[in-house]
């Protein structure tokens, strides 16, 4: 199979996309993504008002997020990011700024994800202009989740890159999706599903639990998680 053709189909995530990246409470303006996928949660988020000239509460929380990055973090993770990393491109209000693959690409604890997903683990897997070209929630695995997967394995992914490219899509969902909005079963990129549950702070994906979520880019919704994701092989 030729991986560069299925990779434009498929946009994936993690561990930065990257996912990507974790997110603390800043409250500095950014700017959120314009483009449009057409999906059921795109149009909830983009639905300015009901039939009868009401604000959507969707929406409500949409526009929220791109006036404020900050305004809708989940997870406990996300203060200890936002100390970590207070202000800059890989802050959360610099994250907003840019496409996911770009913003993934500077936060800190991404760095394992932005290297699969950049052709930099395997040269024959590159998802960057893929997730950067279309709206999408990423679930995007930190350098800790990938630690826990043993070297042997990790090897492989170098040369295994139908696996790599099904690993790292699953992790991704068309369209984003709130905090509000994420819990459920979601069909991912790679074709399988995955299961949204909890709220608040205590939100899972599958069994990985969320670190920080809710982290706006430019055209993505990110969630950072402390596992990888496995889809059925």
């Amino acid at each position: 199979m030729n991986v560069r053709t299925r990779t434009s189909y498929a946009v994936a995530g993690i561990a930065t996309l990257a996912v990507l990246g974790l997110s603390a409470c800043s409250s500095d303006t950014g700017t959120g993504s314009d483009s449009t996928t057409g999906s059921q949660a795109e149009d909830t988020m983009t639905d300015d008002s009901t039939s009868d000239g009401m604000t959507d509460d969707s929406t409500e929380g949409s526009d929220d997020m791109a006036a404020d990055p900050a305004a809708n973090l989940v997870g406990p993770g996300c203060a200890a990011y936002a100390e970590q990393v207070p202000d800059g491109a890989g802050s959360i209000t610099g994250m907003s700024t840019d496409p996911v693959a770009v913003a993934a690409s500077n936060n800190p604890l991404l760095t394992t994800l932005t290297a699969a997903v950049s052709g930099e683990l395997n040269p024959d897997v590159n998802l960057v202009d893929t997730l950067n070209g279309d709206e999408f929630t990423v679930f995007a695995p930190v350098d800790d989740a990938f630690a826990k997967i043993d070297a042997a394995t990790l090897e492989s992914l170098k040369t295994d890159s139908d696996t790599l490219t099904k690993i790292l899509t699953y992790h991704v969902v068309p369209g984003q999706l709130t905090p509000d909005q994420v819990v459920g079963e979601h069909e991912t990129v790679e074709g399988g599903t995955v299961e949204v549950t909890g709220s608040g702070d205590e939100l899972m994906v599958n069994d990985a639990a969320v670190v920080c979520g809710g982290v706006m880019t430019q055209n993505a919704t990110v969630y950072l998680v402390d596992s990888v994701l496995m889809p059925t092989m």
